[in-house]
């Protein structure tokens, strides 16, 4: 690999506020768009449009991102982090109102593009900023920071949605607003946020190659967590639960990744990173094969549930963490972008493969197929460490 271009760091006396304010704007950001997910998926099904349609039109999102990250780099480059974020806000809280006020559906499809395309500028220039000011000591402290932070404000987003209603403009315009608010702390921090000055040496796809527990983390991150989330409830119902108690079940999940994020950050800055997330891959696969053997309403079902999302999370925490600690300048933008670009991979191929994995073996195709994609990715990454003993 070549060696690592350089970037203009922020003045180490500013690396904190600058740090506070990325972590700020990616979180409001989390809000807003933990709001938004499911009030777009509501308000399409109160016009009749099925579900297969809506799904499309979500995948469109995904499809924006992958089209989008590789060319974030030389965006940066040429715009500057600051100005790209708040641009990228603007378009997210515009889009976002205009789904509301537009009619015919045929014209969702473009708007879900720019939606997407805006989340991608905020999630990979959000995370650049954050990796590239973040002490190499302390890195995975702070990205377990953000995680955990981040995590809240994905928590916390249908909670808000519950008591703002999705009926008329005001959710929309509640989602936009946390867009916005976005906007203070990237204001606030940009003096400290990092310059690109040269060109990658390399490619997203070359780096996906050269750094592949860090990448492919990403990915599976996507892929089972989606699968997870969206799938938990109706695997808890079709073992016997009733609503509220799958609705627990869920909660259970999302605290697991809001609890574990800061200690799994923290312990990567005191070990091979490479052989963490291969324990957090094999741990993961172990919860996921526990499932199908566990009493569904039993406390034992919420530990292993609770442990295995928080820990599939790290895979994203401490991936990330890798990534900064082995790139930096224009590279590190790059593998940001690969990074975002593999996760949103993921959240394309996750829900399919699990959700037809409950079709073919109803309910515990659920547990084999989130298995299968955490079984791959310990092989890979246990390959990957062997070949470099």
């Amino acid at each position: 690999m070549s060696a690592p271009v350089s970037s203009i760091p922020a003045p180490r006396g500013a690396n904190v506020a600058s740090i506070a304010a990325a972590i700020a704007a990616i979180s409001v950001v989390g809000l807003g768009l933990a709001l938004s997910i499911p009030l777009l998926a509501f308000e399409l099904n109160a016009r009749g449009i099925s579900s297969t349609w809506i799904g499309i039109n979500t995948a469109v999102g995904g499809v924006a991102t992958i089209l989008i990250a590789p060319f974030m780099p030389d965006l940066v480059r040429r715009c500057g982090a600051g100005p790209l974020l708040m641009a990228a806000l603007l378009a997210a809280a515009a889009s976002l109102v205009a789904f509301k006020l537009t009619g015919p559906f045929v014209l969702w499809f473009p708007l879900r593009f720019v939606f997407g395309a805006a989340l991608c500028v905020l999630f990979v220039v959000s995370e650049f900023w954050i990796n590239a000011a973040a002490p190499s000591g302390r890195r995975g402290f702070v990205i377990g920071i953000y995680g955990t932070v981040l995590s809240l404000g994905f928590a916390g987003g249908p909670a808000i949605l519950s008591l703002v209603g999705t009926d008329g403009l005001t959710p929309y315009l509640w989602g936009a607003g946390f867009f916005a608010l976005a906007a203070v702390p990237v204001l606030i921090g940009a003096s400290g946020a990092p310059v690109i000055r040269k060109e990658s040496s390399g490619g997203v796809f070359s780096l996906m190659r050269i750094a592949p527990a860090a990448t492919l983390a990403a990915f599976i991150f996507g892929a089972v967590e989606t699968g997870f989330l969206n799938f938990l409830p109706l695997y808890g119902l079709r073992r016997g639960l009733g609503e509220a108690d799958a609705a627990i079940l869920l909660t259970v999940a999302e605290l697991g990744n809001v609890g574990l994020q800061l200690p799994l950050g923290m312990i990567s800055d005191r070990v091979d990173r490479r052989r963490l997330l291969l324990i957090c891959g094999t741990l993961a696969l172990a919860g996921a094969l526990l499932l199908p053997h566990l009493a569904v309403d039993s406390w034992v079902m919420w530990a292993v549930v609770f442990v295995t999302t928080g820990i599939c999370a790290g895979l994203y925490t401490v991936g990330l963490t890798l990534l900064g600690a082995r790139f930096e300048g224009a590279t590190l933008a790059t593998a940001n972008a690969a990074f975002v670009m593999l996760y949103s991979i993921g959240l394309i191929v996750g829900p399919t493969a699990v959700g037809g994995g409950m079709q073919v073996l109803d309910p515990d195709g659920f547990a084999w197929a989130l298995a299968l994609f955490l079984a791959i990715y310990v092989v890979v990454v246990a390959g990957q460490i062997w070949r470099d003993r």
